[in-house]
């Protein structure tokens, strides 16, 4: 049982990193001409906000399936 949870973890936390990035990105992105610009506590905010959101759709879904086909490992992101 510690093992899935320990998994569900590494999992969720790699989700929501990326996810937060891509935040990053689409916040720095839409209305930034130089790195002056860049609004950096409304940039924090938007990205601590979005790895909570994701944090929480991984509790009501897992965020990886795995399964074995033809004694290959495939993992498989769902994204719902």
């Amino acid at each position: 049982m510690k093992t899935k949870i320990l998994k569900w973890v590494k999992a969720a936390g790699i989700r929501a990193v990326k996810t937060m990035a891509e935040t990053a990105l689409a916040v720095i992105g839409t209305n930034t001409i130089g790195i002056t610009d860049v609004d950096w506590l409304g940039l924090l905010s938007a990205c601590a906000l979005s790895g909570v959101v994701t944090i929480l759709f991984n509790i009501k879904r897992p965020p990886i399936r795995i399964k074995i086909v033809n004694s290959f490992i495939l993992f498989f992101i769902i994204l719902y």
